[in-house]
C-alpha cells in the first residue's frame, strides 16, 4: 500500500482518514501544526489496532515546514503513495466587510499554497517524468466553494473555490505521469471546526437545510477519500465529489 500522508491529521477528518487508511494497510504521517497531543492520539490508536503511524510537526504554510515534513515521513514510513491535502483554517466567521488582510494572507497561505506546494513535492516523488511509479493526491475541498459560504466565511469558501480549480488542472496535467487527482467536497460535518469558529451547535442547527436531514461524519468523508486512494478509483481523476448529504 505505501505510505499515505496527510495533513492537519490530529481530529476530525483528517483523524478519521488516518485511522481508516492505517486499517487498510498503508503507513501513515499524521501531520499536525500545533496539537501534538491530538496527533499522538491518532497514532496510538492506530499502533493498538496492528498498524504503522508517526506524527509529524510541520506548518504547510511555511515552505520550510512542507519540505521538513515530508522528507521526516519519509525517512520514518518509507516511499509515498498517497498525499491527502487536509490541513486548513477558516478564519472564522465573517462578513467579506469585516476581512482583515492578515487573515485572508493566512487563510490562502495555508489553504491554498500549502496545498499547492504539498502537492508539487507529491509530484516530485510520485510521477513517472520524474522517475516515480505514480500514485494519488486527494484533496479536501468543501460545498463552502459551491454554496458561496455568504454571510459566514467567504473568505474561507474562495480557497476552497481555488483548490477545486487547481484539483482539475493538475490532474489534467500529470494525468499521463501515473498521478490521480480528485478532491473531496465534504457538506456539513460533525467535527470541531465548527466550535473553533465559534459556532459549535452549527451542523445540528443546519441539518434542517441538509436533503438527507442530517450533518455527516468524519468517517463518511473518510471512507471517500480512501475509495478514491484505491484501485477501484482507477480511471477516475479530475474529479471533486461531494460528500454532502446532498446540500
Amino acid at each position: 500500500m505505501g505510505m499515505m500522508l496527510i495533513t492537519g491529521a490530529g481530529r476530525g477528518i483528517g483523524a478519521a482518514t488516518a485511522r481508516l487508511a492505517a486499517a487498510s494497510g498503508y503507513a501513515v504521517a499524521v501531520n499536525y501544526i500545533n496539537d501534538g497531543g491530538a496527533a499522538e492520539k491518532v497514532v496510538t490508536d492506530i499502533r493498538h489496532g496492528g498498524g504503522t503511524a508517526s506524527a509529524i510537526q510541520g506548518n504547510v504554510a511555511e515552505e520550510a515546514g512542507v519540505l521538513q515534513l515530508f522528507s521526516q515521513a519519509e525517512a520514518e514510513l518509507g516511499p509515498l503513495s498517497v498525499l491527502v491535502n487536509n490541513a486548513a483554517i477558516t478564519g472564522g466567521f465573517a462578513r467579506v466587510d469585516q476581512v482583515t488582510h492578515a487573515m485572508a494572507t493566512r487563510l490562502f497561505a495555508t489553504n491554498v499554497i500549502g496545498a499547492m506546494i504539498c502537492a508539487r513535492e507529491a509530484v516530485l516523488r510520485l510521477s513517472t517524468r520524474h522517475g516515480g511509479s505514480g500514485g494519488s493526491i486527494i484533496n479536501i475541498s468543501s460545498q463552502a466553494a459551491v454554496i458561496g459560504g455568504a454571510g459566514e466565511w467567504v473568505h474561507y469558501a474562495a480557497t476552497k473555490g481555488a483548490i477545486n480549480t487547481f484539483t482539475i488542472g493538475l490532474a489534467k496535467e500529470v494525468a499521463a505521469e501515473g498521478i490521480r487527482v480528485n478532491a473531496v467536497s465534504p457538506g456539513l460535518i460533525e467535527t470541531d471546526m465548527h466550535a473553533a469558529a465559534g459556532a459549535p451547535d452549527r451542523a445540528r442547527r443546519l441539518a434542517r437545510g441538509i436533503p438527507m436531514g442530517r450533518p455527516g461524519t468524519p468517517e463518511e468523508v473518510a471512507r471517500t477519500v480512501l475509495w478514491l486512494a484505491s484501485a477501484s478509483a482507477s480511471y477516475i481523476t479530475a474529479a471533486i465529489v461531494p460528500a454532502s448529504g446532498g446540500r
